[in-house]
């Protein structure tokens, strides 16, 4: 058996050099730095048996027999698997497997880096730190920029209710480093529904065991953190009507998926005052530049205590490691008739 094995994306994270497969089997790894068009990216996997991928959307045309003949196996190089999709992978029999927890402290410790950004606004501060002629000087304190609509100072941890939204492997490890900053942590159960359908966000029927029912959480809730898959039920989780259920204030972070958030909405809610900030590493159109592709980078947006990073919350020494080692022994287990991390 010989496998063409195609990596899509080698500028996210180092690719293994060579896989371990039976002896009986033989392939070929052709690696690509990116791939930013569609018809680069039909023409090399036509002959692909495996990709590698990460970012790179795999919708259903890109995944059928006319364009990807060949293909067995998508490997996503990461926890999250929504470029791919899933239907068209089952309706062909291939295989979908993604890399679980190899960012979990990474992730974990750049929500909690959000949070701390958000609550003590310090993209703001440091830009007026840095202002000539300077505020600081002239008013003997800046600390008016710091406070609440209502004026209060902002809170400290021990003062603050985390909301956790998705409590996989990451969620633990945020609810974790919450309990151990001092704050009282919430987990939020799925979303209730009037009329539960399929079309319903996270339809539930009663609240999973240890669990806060979600509005309840949006009340309560000082610091709300989203960790949680992006997929046909969480798009616009959160927005309008949820906003104004929450604290004015309330921060909220989103490592995440785009898409989740409603990102107009919640520039709107932080224009309203019905939250006090939000700070997110993904964006609903990736990559994001300028107002065009999001609201969260228009004008009126830098004057709103927003912060953003480029969803490079997974991005460490420790992350890029494991990555390569899961991915390896993925493709490997799967070659030798024992897979693992199945998706489909």
């Amino acid at each position: 058996m010989h496998h063409e094995i195609v990596a899509l994306e080698r500028i996210h994270q180092p690719l293994p050099t060579t896989f371990t497969f039976p002896a009986s089997t033989t392939y070929t790894l052709t690696s690509h730095d990116t791939t930013p068009t569609r018809e680069l990216l039909h023409a090399r996997i036509r002959n692909a048996t495996i990709i590698i991928v990460t970012t790179i959307k795999l919708d259903a045309e890109t995944l059928s027999a006319d364009v990807t003949p060949a293909l067995r196996l998508v490997a996503v190089m990461a926890t999250g698997t929504d470029p791919v999709d899933l239907e068209a992978c089952q309706k062909r029999g291939i295989r979908v497997t993604n890399a679980p927890a190899a960012n979990l402290d990474a992730v974990s410790e750049h929500a909690i880096s959000l949070y701390f950004a958000a609550r003590r606004q310090t993209v703001l501060m440091d830009g007026l730190t840095r202002e000539v002629p300077s505020k600081w000087k002239r008013d003997g304190s800046l600390n008016r920029y710091m406070r609440f609509a209502d004026g209060q100072p902002p809170l400290t941890c021990k003062d603050e209710t985390m909301g956790v939204v998705g409590y996989g492997q990451l969620g633990k490890s945020i609810a974790g480093l919450g309990s151990a900053l001092g704050m009282e942590v919430l987990i939020a159960a799925r979303k209730t529904v009037t009329v539960p359908s399929s079309d319903d966000v996270l339809p539930t029927t009663k609240p999973e065991e240890g669990r806060v029912p979600f509005d309840e959480v949006l009340r309560r809730s000082t610091v709300i953190v989203l960790a949680i898959p992006r997929n046909p039920q969480t798009l616009r989780l959160l927005s309008t009507p949820e906003f104004a259920q929450m604290s004015p204030y309330a921060v909220l972070v989103n490592i995440a998926r785009g898409g989740i958030v409603d990102e107009a909405a919640v520039v709107q809610a932080l224009k309203d005052g019905q939250i006090a900030g939000y700070a997110t590493d993904v964006f609903e159109q990736e990559p994001a530049e300028g107002a065009e592709d999001s609201p969260l980078l228009s004008e009126e947006a830098k004057r709103l205590n927003i912060t953003v990073t480029p969803h490079l919350a997974w991005f460490s020494q420790r992350t890029l490691s494991n990555l390569g080692r899961i991915l390896g022994n993925t493709v490997e287990a799967w070659v030798s008739g024992q897979a693992i991390n199945i998706i489909v």
